[in-house]
């Protein structure tokens, strides 16, 4: 658990920007307390990064890093998130370059900047700081199931997949639940989450058997800073590749309640895409995976997906409405697109299906 300056960033993203795998660079500008000055893509360059994220982003995209020294970064964020979190080979030169300008090198990646001997060369030649959020803390306890608070609503974001939103839900609630003036706090745990909040775990770094254990701690932490605690959560009960991160963040955050995250267009697991013979690289349906996750959490502590969060980036909006009124319909259950359309009604799901808790 770690906080952080304030820093003026460069993204790399190099061939990626705006796609899946750059959820890093897009969670950081979306939501993050940092400036970022310029993306670095050398196949998207004179273009902006509002074109994906909106008129209210102003980001020019650069196809080289000395095209972004004039505008004064400090540092360099790795902003891609892809499978194995491997660095890929050819943008070595570009972070030794960076360093060479002076820059910090922030990463989110599995691979770890600060224990490869070329780059803490050239950091220490010129004084700069190799930083890996994904590097787990020096803890090695197991959780023991203890109980919440009186006064505390836990909230966990579920999946039924990796990479479909559900930081970004878990930050759009965060945002509602201030507008409404409720305490929340967001829990990180994800390399982009702690970019964003100044601390966390990258829970998909900790050892197996200390996974539930982390998270428990995490949410007592969340617990002496506000009421609400809205715990971000990681991969999905049945992608092959990711459920045990998911199954240890649902048995240690021991949530009051959880919020389902689904992408209605994606048809295979991602990272599963080359495999789609295979019957379990197929994205269920919200509905079909509301009830294995309210059976695995009651193995523990009981708890009732409460609503519904879908991701219709790229769908018209009328189609958008009927296919979130449909779901709603189908499941019973309060169905919105919280960055589209706003968090409030999910909120209030939430604020009246935990109203009787002491």
């Amino acid at each position: 658990m770690e906080t952080h300056p304030r820093r003026r960033y460069v993204i790399l993203a190099e061939g990626k920007f705006g796609e899946t795998s750059s959820k890093t660079a897009i969670g950081v500008i979306r939501y993050g307390r940092d400036a970022v000055v310029a993306i670095l893509d050398s196949t998207k360059p004179g273009r902006n990064a509002g074109e994906w994220l909106g008129p209210a982003v102003d980001i020019p995209i650069v196809g080289r890093l000395e095209d972004a020294l004039p505008l004064r970064p400090d540092s360099l964020l790795i902003g891609i998130a892809p499978a194995g979190g491997k660095l890929p080979p050819a943008w070595r030169a570009t972070i030794l370059a960076a360093i060479g300008a002076g820059m910090d090198i922030v990463n989110g990646l599995h691979e770890f900047v600060s224990e490869d001997p070329e780059f803490q060369a050239a950091a220490a030649t010129h004084g700069v700081q190799l930083i890996d959020h994904r590097k787990p803390p020096e803890r090695f306890e197991v959780a023991t199931g203890r109980p919440h608070p009186p006064g505390k609503r836990v909230i966990l974001t579920v999946g039924t997949d990796c990479a479909s939103g559900k930081m970004t839900v878990t930050l759009e609630l965060r945002r509602a639940a201030l507008a409404a003036g409720l305490d929340p706090v967001f829990v990180a745990t994800g390399q982009t989450g702690i970019m964003i909040e100044g601390w966390g775990v990258a829970v998909d770094r900790v050892v197996s058997d200390f996974v539930a254990g982390t998270v428990e701690w995490l949410v007592t932490e969340a617990e002496t800073k506000g009421d609400w605690i809205l715990v971000e959560g990681q991969g999905s009960i049945d992608h092959p590749a990711y459920s045990g991160v998911t199954l240890g963040l649902l048995h240690g955050a021991q949530p009051h309640a959880m919020v389902m995250v689904h992408h209605p267009t994606r048809e295979l697991h991602h990272g599963f895409e080359a495999y789609a013979d295979r019957w379990n690289a197929h994205v269920k349906s919200a509905k079909e995976l509301i009830p294995a996750y309210e059976t695995m959490a009651s193995l523990v502590a009981p708890a009732k997906v409460m609503a519904i969060a879908l991701n219709t980036q790229g769908m018209p909006e009328g189609e958008a409405r009927r296919l979130l009124a449909a779901t709603e319909a189908e499941t019973g259950l309060v169905t919105d697109d919280v960055v589209r359309f706003g968090a409030e009604r999910v909120l209030d799901a939430l604020r009246t299906g935990l109203a009787d808790l002491p």
